[in-house]
């Protein structure tokens, strides 16, 4: 299921497989300046750009779900309750490419820290069972549940 209309990358990228999305000419990204977006508790059903977020992180395109979401933490500000829970899902992502390419160690940092921030927010934030997705993070990481985690967003 998708929530956005937007197009996906040609390729997710993986560091050190493939050329960098904005450092390399040949990137998917390379050259595209990303704008901070604003976004709250009434306008995220409408926000192509949160949008197109969940749908890269449920994809697997976690390095850019990471991107896409930063947009958005530095559009709210990072203090702020979408901040903190931008930031969680920012870490969910890196933490799950980590764990893609066999770094262990820093894919449990990262998954604490995001699933800290995902349990320590609101129960529902920007449509998102902050808790489903702590839980599905967590049990993905330690190997009870095979599927990586997915954002369903809710009304």
């Amino acid at each position: 299921m998708r929530y956005s209309r937007t197009n996906f990358p040609p390729y997710r990228y993986v560091p050190g497989k493939g050329p960098h999305p904005t450092r390399s000419p040949e990137g998917h990204s390379y050259g595209r300046e990303t704008a901070p977006v604003a976004i709250d508790e009434e306008s995220w059903r409408r926000c192509e750009p949160y949008l197109f977020a969940v749908d890269l992180f449920n994809h697997g395109y976690y390095w850019e779900a990471h991107e896409a979401l930063e947009a958005i933490w530095h559009g709210v500000g990072h203090d702020t309750a979408i901040g903190t829970f931008a930031q969680a899902v920012i870490q969910a992502a890196a933490a799950l490419l980590k764990h893609s390419t066999g770094k262990q160690d820093s894919a449990g940092r990262l998954a604490a820290a995001a699933i800290g921030k995902l349990r320590g927010g609101a129960a529902v934030i920007l449509g998102v069972d902050t808790e489903a997705l702590a839980t599905q993070l967590e049990t993905h990481l330690d190997g009870r549940r095979a599927a990586p985690p997915r954002i369903e967003l809710r009304d």
